[in-house]
């Protein structure tokens, strides 16, 4: 398989044709911080956390699904996109109700922890408040849409990896969220396996299970990608 050589914040690096940036920076232990990227799902490139800077272009561009380019020069952290991630950050904060203090996934929310890499100490954005409602009607999960950030990844994960497609999007703009089925409660759900892989998946406490309460949220991921190594290297295969 043909080799690129491309350059990242000065660090000469190889990466195979047709991987991304994101790829590439990763396995040369570069971090480019993301929130609805995972590992063995099909990128999504919505969060626009992972935007870099590109020599001879102008326009940021999303890491997850720019491919390499012989030759290519990357800056993943510059004054622009640190600004720009903070933005990012505290615009998820005031747009959802995200109060880390009384949420099922404090201290183990990858929101949280992308506030405290950005060095959000505070939102410049005025809070909304929605109220988007909460879906507790099945009995071993449940989905506080208030904490959803439309990162797709239970989406995602329920259709490639357990091939459910339970989860879909419903909306445009400001009234996009996800639902089950053909917006049914989660509980009435004809599709839904239980299997937890959206669970695994969400990176925020909007997907909790049911009788959680403040930061008792773990969640191990090691269990999905055990499947979806498993499914890549067709190890199930007959």
């Amino acid at each position: 398989m043909p080799v690129k050589t491309l350059t990242i914040n000065g660090q000469l690096v190889s990466a195979r044709e047709g991987e991304t940036i994101l790829e590439a920076a990763r396995d040369a232990g570069i971090r480019i911080p993301t929130l609805c990227y995972l590992p063995g799902l099909s990128a999504h490139g919505g969060c626009r956390l992972c935007l870099v800077e590109i020599s001879g272009s102008s326009r940021l561009q999303p890491a997850c699904v720019t491919k390499v380019v012989e030759g290519m020069e990357v800056q993943t952290h510059t004054e622009r996109l640190n600004a720009y991630r903070r933005m990012i950050v505290e615009l998820l904060f005031a747009e959802g109700n995200h109060v880390c203090g009384v949420c099922v996934a404090n201290g183990n929310c990858e929101l949280q922890d992308l506030a405290a890499e950005v060095g959000m100490d505070h939102d410049r954005f005025e809070y909304l408040h929605p109220n988007r409602g909460l879906d507790a009607s099945h009995d071993r999960f449940g989905i506080d849409h208030n904490r959803c950030v439309l990162c797709t990844r239970c989406v995602r994960v329920c259709d490639e990896v357990e091939g459910a497609h339970t989860w879909d999007v419903a909306g445009r703009g400001a009234n996009s969220r996800v639902i089950t089925d053909l917006n049914q409660p989660w509980g009435e759900s004809a599709t839904c396996t239980s299997c937890g892989k959206c669970f695994l998946a969400c990176p925020t406490g909007a997907i909790f299970r049911q009788g959680s309460t403040v930061a008792e949220t773990v969640r191990d991921r090691s269990k999905l990608e055990f499947l979806v190594r498993a499914r890549e290297e067709r190890q199930w295969h007959v």
